[in-house]
């Protein structure tokens, strides 16, 4: 069954006769068009599945071979939908709940028809990978997992949190990434501390943490991956804290199985760390789901998700981090998926704690 016609039967279940979707993932992933956001729709019916967008796109959607969608030029896009929509005679569409206020508005105030949110049909069509979408994170992981190598190899004390950036985004963009999935994190020194720290341009010293996180997509689909460096020798506490970090990755890759809940998943690790005296060091979920972007659904597994069960087929990132404000912080971060006869990392980098020396 195609991606439309699964689709269709999700509009089905959901009492809908149509659905407008302005997501660019969401139109790639259902028909292989890539918009870039803002620049059009796909209205997709129990018949048709209409892109609408303007005449930039005019040569792109002529050269593009599909019997299963239509393109229609305008620079109306809203005004396109009320034609199309009073012409087929529909009467509950349904608008995809990442419509901006004022996206949602215009429609509201020109739409002939009932309109209604629909959450995250899509999105939930997409948590569950195909084959052929696994073999392509697989390539970015292990895209990723030589990136690190390669950082290794040239990292050295001296050089600037943004150097190091920018010497990873070189050096993914000339072996095959097209770009970031987020913006990228290295945070070194106390910077390490933050889960989220913006690159900056401190010198990185001897006796550093460094912590790399980071995603790109590769032909279109993207891995989100992190390690942490020591400048040197590490000490003592940092040897403990990376190795809780270790077994917090195993504990959890070893309870990953279709079924377990999201709560009982991110506990299996988190007990870990929490066993250790470090669970209020411990501030986000264990992981999320990734693919045609960074963060999927399940958006995260965490304290609470009683509800989220795991999934044959589901890609997700497993990443344990403990973070000493003022000191340092670590992260370790893989991509795995889940399937009925076990689980695979999909990002082969060694998770040993590396130290680079002067």
């Amino acid at each position: 069954m195609t991606r439309l016609a699964r689709l269709r039967q999700k509009l089905t279940d959901n009492y809908l006769d149509a659905l407008i979707i302005g997501n660019p993932d969401n139109i790639y992933y259902l028909t292989g068009i890539e918009l870039t956001a803002g620049d059009g729709y796909l209205l997709v019916t129990d018949q048709l599945a209409v892109i609408i967008t303007d005449e930039r796109y005019r040569d792109y959607l002529a050269h593009f071979n599909s019997d299963a969608v239509m393109g229609v030029i305008t620079r109306d896009y809203v005004g396109k939908l009320v034609e199309l929509t009073t012409k087929i005679e529909l009467s509950e569409v349904g608008f995809e709940n990442t419509l901006t206020y004022r996206e949602f508005e215009e429609l509201d105030d020109r739409m002939e028809v009932g309109i209604v949110p629909a959450d995250r049909i899509v999105e939930k069509m997409r948590r569950i990978k195909e084959t052929s979408e696994i073999d392509l994170i697989r390539v970015a992981g292990k895209l990723h997992a030589e990136a690190f190598a390669a950082v290794c190899d040239w990292i050295r004390p001296g050089v600037t949190e943004r150097q190091v950036a920018n010497y990873l985004d070189q050096w993914m963009k000339s072996h095959g990434a097209s770009g970031e999935s987020f913006p990228t994190i290295v945070a070194s020194g106390p910077h390490s501390a933050q889960p989220h720290a913006t690159v900056s341009e401190r010198v990185i010293e001897v006796g550093d943490v460094v912590t790399l996180d980071y995603g790109y997509f590769v032909n279109h689909y993207t891995a989100d991956f992190t390690r942490t460096i020591v400048m040197g020798q590490p000490t003592a506490q940092q040897r403990t804290v990376y190795q809780l970090l270790q077994q917090a990755r195993q504990a959890v890759l070893d309870q990953l199985m279709v079924g377990i809940t999201g709560h009982d998943l991110d506990r299996a690790g988190r007990q870990v760390i929490e066993a250790a005296g470090f669970g209020e060091n411990f501030n986000h979920g264990m992981g999320h789901g990734i693919g045609l972007s960074v963060h999927e659904f399940p958006a995260s597994y965490a304290p609470g998700s009683k509800r989220l069960k795991m999934r044959h087929h589901e890609v997700l990132t497993i990443e344990p981090g403990i973070y000493l404000a003022g000191e340092f912080g670590m992260r370790l971060e893989d991509d795995v998926v889940l399937t009925h006869q076990g689980v695979e990392v999909l990002t082969p980098a060694p998770t040993e704690l590396v130290s680079v020396c002067e």
